[in-house]
């Protein structure tokens, strides 16, 4: 998600120490493996498509009992009061990075990642754009996932965050408003024995078929970003500008007729086809001006392929 500014402290503290014995009850296996092998990456699920351990980013999100086993955790992600996405505990091993990208797929079109660091030194520094922050345990940060950023541990310590994922309610962004301009106290969220919290957690995260408008504003702002940009070719700057504009006229035309239902899917499918085939096969014969992302990735990941979701059709009819 963009924000006004690459990094963003939110105006919480939590008890740092009691978040740490809560991970290091975990035995080594219980971490996994970063679903692209990046070494020195790993994960614990603590909200997942249905509370399994999993990467996915779609379906209906459960707690794990990975997450059951931590009272206090809970009440942190409880304490936000917003419904919650995929949501886990990180570790990043001694001497080791996540690599520099940018975040363009659809989850975070709307979703912005809350960091809570849980053990971690000064030697663990993540850059987003043109700025670096070591955030310090206990502390609360959001960041702008648009920009190009990577995060890069160069002590002999893992270092463990504990990630949320939300899009966040008018609640939420108006205390984030609040808290960029610096007119917000800073809350302590302490350890509460033996209280129960329950996790509010997305149900509902992608459609069986993308509604048209917002495959249209979806379109529009990234051919905005692709104009923006005078390094790129005019001419196929307007043939991509065709491309998508007739895949959103055409989507609405199909949903007019069919809406969710299955009987469209294989129309759906049939316009989605015609403009993977009409891609240019270099992914960066234009690029963003914003971050300076090839515009094929972004098209297939936040529009192609977010667009058609068969198998959550019985979620949304049941």
């Amino acid at each position: 998600m963009e924000l006004s500014t690459p990094f963003i402290k939110l105006p919480f503290l939590f008890d740092a120490d009691r978040l740490s014995q809560e991970v290091q009850q975990f035995e080594a296996n219980t971490w996994m493996a970063h679903p692209n092998r990046i070494n020195g990456n790993s994960a614990i699920a603590l909200i997942s498509h249905r509370g399994d351990d999993n990467n996915d980013f779609s379906g209906r999100m459960r707690p794990t009992q990975h997450l059951v086993q931590c009272e206090y955790i809970q009440q942190v992600m409880a304490s936000f009061g917003e419904v919650l996405a995929r949501s886990r505990l990180m570790r990043l091993a001694a001497q080791s990075e996540v690599t520099a990208h940018v975040d363009f797929n659809y989850h975070w079109y709307n979703r912005v990642r809350i960091h809570i660091p849980v053990i971690t030194n000064p030697d663990v520094v993540f850059y987003c754009g043109n700025e670096q922050r070591h955030m310090q345990a206990g502390e609360c940060w959001i960041f702008d996932s648009w920009r190009r950023h990577k995060v890069t541990n160069t002590s002999d310590l893992d270092r463990v965050h504990l990630v949320i994922d939300t899009a966040g309610s008018s609640r939420f962004w108006n205390m984030v408003d609040l808290a960029a301009s610096g007119n917000v106290k800073t809350k302590s969220i302490p350890y509460k024995v033996g209280v129960k919290k329950n996790v509010k957690t997305e149900r509902f995260n992608v459609a069986p078929v993308m509604a048209p408008g917002e495959l249209e504003a979806i379109a529009k702002e990234l051919m905005a970003d692709i104009l923006a940009n005078p390094q790129n070719e005019k001419n196929i700057a307007n043939e991509y500008h065709v491309l998508l504009r007739n895949l959103a006229k055409d989507w609405r035309e199909v949903w007019h007729q069919f809406g969710c239902t299955r009987a469209g899917h294989k129309h759906y499918q049939a316009l989605l086809n015609r403009t993977v085939k009409s891609l240019h096969a270099n992914p960066r014969v234009l690029v963003t001006h914003s971050n300076n992302v090839g515009i094929n990735p972004i098209i297939m990941q936040r529009i192609l392929r977010a667009a058609l979701n068969s198998d959550q059709l019985g979620l949304f009819f049941e």
